[in-house]
């Protein structure tokens, strides 16, 4: 079976714009984890702080379809390998396997480690080796394979043999600077075949608008270990884009990766990273674009309606996505009972209030609302269209001041609050470091003397996007805050054309969502294995 191996949560946090937090590297795990990925990369341990808490954090998650993997280099050269802070910080990371690369470009040899061809030999010997003693699963990353073998072929192909030699578990060629064309994959994948016998991998860059191409004619060529990112986040042009990868490979392909039903989860996957980068999501992508199976003209139409296969390539069910017609959206009723069925909600597709939680959530998103990495958000909408959920407490003002006194002096945030809860009316009022947290403290502080289940939540994180350009400070903002009480984590949801009011709807979806949920005994969700 091919194996698929995501880098997001490393290569792909190196692109421009991308920043994910630990709690965000974590829920991204768990959902690659659901997503059926057989290796999940976390990041580099000891290069950062953020990824040494990391591997901390998610060795208390239970992951059920993926193995967790570290990523580092050879041993430095002129260092003892059990003494490499490097070696060291791997095996410290506790994880059922592990990745690093090393040099196989002659170039970078000589020019960037300014060693002896043979001496980057041994570092790559002695480092698989040493790991192989203490890690079940030790993968070789050829970085710069391609142009390395372009420079000086025998060299890169020593360096794959010593790989071999010392028991790497899988050798992967790595397009580093995305250049390889297609054609040259082909030609020296072929080559590599008759002098490694190893099992082989692929690491592609998009560079040259190539990286899936070069994936899939790999695998052609006998790879059996592809590594690649959620939405092709990456360094410079980004790396292989696996939500093209993987139903190029089921569908087209018939190569068995991960399952139907898995599969179906990547348009899912995908929109909740992109939300959690905090950048818009590309609605042109393959598979799992919004505008992948969107049709407009007039011919487009007339056809897809009678037979959808006249202009889609496949059935968009199978990535989780669907048909949209632009001159009249008949989309959406089969996405809401999609999500009826997910948060266990026994809804009815004839039912009237389908068309009616439909129509209220494209009047939001019209707003600007997105309910990908707000999952707790859409649910209360869900709950509240079907008349299911009580109001806790009910708002009778709030004032926020943010006061500055002295230019070298950090403002001061307060916020008073009057709300009614159970027909008792409670007025409080609390500080904080800025006006979102003084309005956040404030609003616990009424609330907890009624539920003190609320002393349990936490605020994990808090983003803000704007999302009405040209419109300068009036913009329209959305917040999205992830909350969670220990057992579990979700994500909630605001919009306003006011920071304070869109943070406030956020706040409160994520404080009804722990009361909601607690009343009716929701247990967290489990991951079912595939």
């Amino acid at each position: 079976m091919l194996k698929l191996y995501d880098t997001t949560l490393r290569d792909g946090t190196q692109a421009e714009d991308i920043n994910f937090s630990v709690e965000d590297k974590v829920r991204i795990a768990e959902k690659l984890d659901e997503l059926g990925i057989h290796y999940i990369e976390g990041g580099w341990p000891g290069s950062n702080p953020r990824d040494i808490q990391f591997f901390k954090e998610i060795k208390s998650v239970r992951l059920n379809s993926s193995k967790l993997t570290a990523f580092g280099s050879t041993r430095k050269a002129g260092n003892k390998t059990h003494n490499d802070p490097n070696i060291k910080a791997l095996l410290k990371a506790e994880t059922p396997a592990v990745t690093i690369f090393g040099k196989t470009w002659d170039l970078h040899v000589k020019e960037a480690l300014r060693i002896s061809l043979d001496e980057n030999l041994e570092l790559i010997s002695d480092s698989i080796a040493y790991l192989k003693k203490n890690v079940d699963e030790v993968f070789y990353d050829a970085e710069h394979f391609f142009d390395g073998y372009r420079a000086n072929p025998d060299y890169a192909i020593k360096t794959l043999k010593t790989a071999e030699d010392a028991k790497a578990n899988c050798i992967v060629l790595c397009d580093t600077n995305g250049g390889t064309l297609p054609y040259e994959i082909v030609h020296i994948i072929k080559d590599v075949k008759k002098h490694i016998k190893a099992p082989l991998g692929i690491h592609s860059h998009n560079d040259s608008e190539t990286a899936v191409s070069n994936s899939i004619l790999a695998v052609k060529e006998g790879i059996s270990h592809v590594q690649g990112t959620l939405n092709g986040f990456g360094e410079r042009c980004g790396n292989a884009n696996l939500c093209s990868i993987i139903p190029n490979l089921k569908l087209k392909m018939g190569i068995d990766c991960i399952s139907f039903e898995q599969m179906k989860k990547i348009r899912e996957t995908s929109r909740f990273i992109y939300e959690l980068a905090n950048i818009s999501h590309n609605k042109h992508q393959p598979y799992v674009g919004d505008s992948a199976f969107a049709h407009k003209g007039g011919i487009h139409v007339s056809a897809v309606l009678k037979k959808p296969e006249t202009y889609e390539h496949i059935k968009p069910e199978l990535v989780g996505n669907h048909q949209r017609v632009l001159v009249s959206d008949l989309s959406g009723r089969s996405n809401i009972l999609y999500k009826a069925e997910e948060f266990g909600i026994d809804l009815n597709s004839k039912d009237p209030v389908v068309q009616k939680i439909l129509a209220a959530l494209k009047q939001l998103e019209h707003q600007g609302f997105q309910y990908e990495g707000a999952e707790a958000s859409f649910e209360l909408l869900m709950q509240k269209a079907l008349k299911a959920k009580r109001k806790y407490f009910k708002l009778l003002g709030f004032r926020v001041i943010d006061e500055k006194k002295k230019e070298d002096e950090p403002p001061y945030s307060e916020a008073a609050i009057k709300l009614l809860v159970d027909g008792k009316v409670e007025h409080t009022a609390s500080e904080g470091n800025g006006p979102v947290n003084a309005l956040d403290n404030a609003l616990r502080k009424a609330l907890e003397k009624f539920y003190p289940n609320l002393k349990d939540v936490s605020l994990l994180d808090f983003k803000v996007r704007v999302i009405s350009a040209g419109k300068g400070t009036s913009a329209s903002v959305r917040v999205l805050v992830e909350s969670g009480d220990g057992k579990e984590k979700w994500g909630t949801v605001g919009v306003s054309e006011n920071v304070i009011e869109a943070s406030w709807q956020a706040l409160v979806d994520s404080l009804e969502y722990k009361l909601y949920k607690d009343e009716k005994g929701i247990k967290p969700k489990k991951k079912k294995r595939p």
